[in-house]
């Protein structure tokens, strides 16, 4: 490889080496604000490096023809796109995917993705998105795989792998890219693209092992975020891109940034066009994602020695290497063609498994009486805004699939009961009473089609539907584009006018479930007070439908487990299981509220559901923990096991979690963190021990002078359902 590009790079000139670090955008695919212009022309001058958002394969095929045929030197170009939860197969939004808690699955996904895109010559993902979130106001929540650095690492590594296989150079694998480089899901207020400010400590050990898993699995991309990082926008600092990421793990792919960054740090304050370029390459940003401010300026800044050509070279070399290792300068058309289309894209096999990926990821938050599963039998009143939407199931950045064609909750159910069931369908409310907040609610062809008769009509329709049926299922929450990208809420309940629905669905005595569709964790106090049974099912791909029905009715027994807290309120926010304690936090015999204490006047410190939590339709309970030793010796492995056993009257999957707490730190540390995780599945009365091993690394930290390591003392282990209700020992570290 290093000669072969030696030898390019010789031939080429400074305008063709920059020209290699600009991709522009097709404007096929909506993902940002800014569309490029004159880019066959552009193509042609060897100006272009990669071209995102094209999604038709002979549109692909065009546009690298031009570049091999018609460019100087004849270099291939790179084809990105956001296949971010599947390509036409889509799978649960990632958020919903973390939840089934599912690694070979969440892999899976990926591989599907990856089959499906490579086959149209697609051959760049920016994908997988590994921000750690704790604010769920911010709507790119939706894109990642929630609150915990260890889940979190699994995760990334699970879709790198599934995304690269183990050869880029085979047809049907394509390059993932790691984004976006750092602390972006740590915004303030939660509002998309704001300040983010932490301390080292906090990078370390919470945020940044995500990205850092991702890169030792081979990561060949990883993206720049749009916010700053001790002051410095991402995209141009030198120290993330360079001391830590090249420097400190070792990456040797190429940076891209996002969508026009370099363009915005103008806005940032950090000069104009030509000095924020300058300052994106000096740190060690290799591509201009949309911008173009490599290709309009640096030219001129080489002359005044802004920038050095070594690092051009560098950059450019980067970018050639990644294309060598996809294998196109041997075959530049290697991803797509006609007869792979055909057979490799939403085929029913893929689709089923989209279809099981989603009946894991969805949680069960409440079933009181065992309301769920429903019987096939009598009349169902389906009522809300999103019982009867096509278009808003797949969830965000879904940006390729064909989102009129999947089935709707209506149709599902009804395909599903037949003439079991009499299934009475009426909307009951729009998705909000604020119809500019609608219309910002359901871009991207998400319309709801907004009723235009008054909410107490809509509501008398649904009541007298309810009135005609058994039992009602309400299928309420947001809709798709109520998160994602720049889809921030500072109000992050059921909106208004479904809540109301929702009352007067309650008030008449009929037995509600819930059927929720969201984005993010919901402030959901009331109706978990009011609610018999609620199901939450995201937003879980083109197979969204029949997997609801599958779990409705029992075929399926839910087994997700919340990957993101859910708060009380939105005045509990930032809320997560791993905080810390303060130096007067409530004591065992306190209760909220106690003066002088770390507590709210108005709320208690508790979530209204925990991290880990996800109830089933059968039971479980955990023995207490066995240790094969108090004392864990340096270079030794210590055993925890529990035996667990299903004590209901079915078969159910259950996410066994191990959590840990270092009791005595140099720095103040986390009172619990989880540190392991096993799926086990039971026949009803069935009973499995569970054992997991811990051993030093399990309880490595950075210190305050960011050395990574061990300290001996006393620690807590716990194992349990969710980070809440957990049986609990102790162990020593000598």
């Amino acid at each position: 490889m290093k000669t072969f590009v030696d030898g390019l790079m010789s031939k080429m000139t400074l305008e063709e080496k920059i020209g290699q670090l600009n991709l522009l955008t097709s404007g096929a695919v909506v993902t940002g604000s800014a569309v490029s212009t004159d880019v066959e022309k552009k193509i042609k001058e060897g100006k272009v490096g990669g071209l995102l958002n094209m999604t038709r394969p002979e549109d692909i095929k065009r546009a690298q023809q031009i570049a091999v045929t018609q460019s100087r030197l004849k270099i291939p170009l790179l084809f990105g796109l956001d296949v971010v939860h599947g390509y036409k197969t889509t799978f649960p939004i990632p958020l919903a995917l973390s939840c089934s808690w599912d690694m070979d699955m969440i892999e899976r996904s990926a591989r599907v993705a990856a089959i499906e895109a490579s086959a149209d010559g697609i051959n760049w993902t920016f994908s997988p998105m590994v921000d750690i979130a704790r604010d769920p106001r911010w709507g790119r929540i939706a894109e990642g795989s929630g609150e915990d650095p260890y889940l979190g690492s699994k995760i990334a590594a699970a879709m790198v792998k599934g995304y690269q296989g183990n050869d880029l150079r085979k047809p049907d694998n394509i390059m993932a890219c790691v984004k976006h480089f750092a602390l972006y899901g740590a915004a303030e207020a939660g509002r998309d693209y704001n300040t983010t400010d932490m301390s080292r400590v906090r990078m370390y050990n919470e945020y940044f092992p995500p990205y850092l898993a991702a890169v030792k699995a081979g990561a060949a991309t990883v993206m720049t975020s749009f916010n700053e990082v001790d002051g410095v926008p991402a995209t141009a600092n030198k120290w993330l891109m360079t001391d830590v990421l090249r420097n400190q793990w070792g990456f040797k792919g190429f940076v891209v940034t996002d969508y026009t960054a370099i363009n915005e740090m103008v806005a940032h304050g950090l000069g104009d066009l030509a000095n924020v370029s300058a300052l994106a390459l000096n740190a060690g940003t290799d591509m201009d994602m949309v911008g173009e401010g490599f290709i309009e300026t640096l030219p001129a800044s080489v002359k005044a020695g802004k920038v050095s050509v070594k690092n051009i070279d560098a950059a450019c070399r980067r970018i050639l290497e990644a294309k060598y290792q996809l294998g196109l300068f041997d075959d530049p058309y290697r991803n797509s063609s006609p007869e792979r289309s055909q057979n490799n894209i939403y085929t029913d096999a893929q689709r089923s498994e989209s279809r099981k990926a989603a009946t894991e990821s969805f949680v069960l938050l409440k079933n009181q009486a065992n309301l769920l599963p429903l019987k096939k039998q009598g009349s169902i009143a389906l009522i809300g805004p999103l019982a009867n939407s096509r278009t808003n199931m797949t969830g965000t950045w879904s940006v390729s699939a064909a989102i009129e064609n999947h089935p709707s909750l209506l149709e599902a159910l009804q395909k599903e009961v037949g003439t079991d069931v009499k299934i009475n369908y009426a909307k009951g409310a729009n998705l909000t009473a604020d119809s500019m907040l609608e219309i910002n609610s359901t871009m991207f062809g998400r319309s709801l089609h907004r009723d235009g008769r008054s909410a107490a009509a809509l509501k008398k329709e649904a009541l007298d539907i309810a009135a005609q049926s058994d039992i009602i299922v309400a299928a309420l929450g947001e809709a798709s584009e109520m998160t994602g990208e720049a889809a921030s809420r500072s109000d992050i309940g059921i909106p208004d006018t479904q809540k109301e629905l929702l009352a007067a669905l309650l008030a008449t005595g009929k037995p509600v479930v819930l059927v929720l569709f969201a984005g993010r964790p919901m402030t959901l106090t009331w109706e978990n007070q009011q609610v018999p049974a609620i199901l939450n099912v995201w937003f879980g791909g083109c197979e969204a439908g029949a997997a609801i029905a599958d779990v409705l009715f029992g075929a399926v027994n839910p087994s997700g487990k919340l990957t993101a807290t859910f708060p009380q309120n939105v005045g509990q926010i930032p809320i997560y299981y791993s905080h810390k304690n303060t130096g007067r936090p409530l004591a065992g015999n306190d209760k909220w509220f106690t003066k002088f204490r770390s507590n709210y006047l108005d709320v208690s410190n508790e979530p209204l559901y925990p991290f880990g939590y996800g109830l089933s339709y059968t039971s479980f309970s955990y023995s207490d923990i066995t240790l094969n030793s108090a004392v864990l010796k340096a270079g030794g492995k210590l055993t925890a096991t529990v035996t667990v056993t299903n004590t209901g009257n079915r078969e159910g999957t259950e996410v066994v979690q191990l959590y840990i707490r270092d009791m005595v730190g140099s720095i103040a540390r986390p009172v619990k963190e989880l540190k392991g995780f096993e799926r086990i599945t039971l026949k009803a009365g069935a009973a499995q021990q569970v054992t997991f091993t811990v051993t030093e690394n399990d309880l490595k930290y950075y210190n305050n002078e960011l050395k990574f390591g061990v300290e001996p003392g006393d620690f807590k282990l716990f194992i349990g359902t969710n980070s809440r209700d957990v049986k609990e020992t102790s162990f020593k570290l000598q």
